[in-house]
């Protein structure tokens, strides 16, 4: 059976790929890293050299442009679906994947359009953004709110820079939202940029340190009313 995880809600697809890697004793794991038709065939044909779950689980699957064997890959995670349990996650929606994987099951995690109005009412002394902060928290988690306005932030800098480039998400933006985006870095400008990253640097490592003198939604507000 093959599961696929995706969406452009990456905390919320990512933790469900992880919660069920967990579940698995000896999970066989690919990433860019090791994903080749070869090692692939060993995993599944190899018997007790990998464990008896055979459960195998693929991260960027179809992120993989340099790979040849990408069809190759599919094809033949296809044909040995019923002999393993094979999860695949993607950092981004994919669109039509239904048409590579007939048979699979398809868990799609869309970001809600509320999150997306608070991320573009973000700029300097603009109290809304709390508002609409909030608003968005009705329809997922702070954690996924909080890694998308790092990612907010993170994809300004690269834009006014003109190193988008150097980052794959940068790459994949659309004509008009990198123009967006540039349109709001120069709200800020550069050195206010590096200054608010650096505290949303701060305030991860506080949170998952366990660090942080209030809960995270709160240090968010703070944060916001502070731009």
């Amino acid at each position: 059976m093959i599961t696929i995880i995706h969406g452009d809600d990456i905390v919320s697809s990512r933790n469900l790929f992880l919660e069920q890697k967990n579940t698995v004793k000896n999970p066989i794991s690919f990433d860019l890293s090791n994903l080749t038709l070869e090692n692939l065939v060993k995993s599944i044909e190899g018997g007790s050299l990998f464990g008896s779950e055979n459960e195998i689980f693929i991260e960027s699957l179809f992120s993989n442009k340099k790979s040849t064997e990408s069809a190759e890959i599919i094809d033949y995670l296809n044909k040995n679906s019923k002999s393993c349990e094979i999860f695949i996650w993607e950092d981004t929606e994919i669109k039509n994947i239904s048409q590579s994987f007939k048979t699979a099951t398809i868990k799609l995690f869309k970001i809600p359009q509320s999150l997306f109005v608070f991320l573009d009412s973000i700029k300097p002394d603009n109290q809304k953004s709390v508002v609409l902060f909030h608003l968005a928290l009705k329809n997922l988690s702070e954690d996924a709110a909080f890694y998308m306005l790092i990612r907010q932030f993170r994809l300004m800098l690269a834009l006014l820079e003109n190193s988008k480039s150097n980052i794959d998400e940068a790459k994949r933006l659309a004509p008009w939202q990198s123009s967006k985006l540039i349109r709001q870095a120069m709200l800020f400008g550069k050195e206010k940029l590096l200054q608010n990253y650096q505290k949303l640097y701060e305030t991860d490592l506080g949170y998952k340190s366990g660090g942080l003198s209030q809960n995270l939604s709160a240090n968010i507000d703070f944060f916001l009313l502070d731009l």
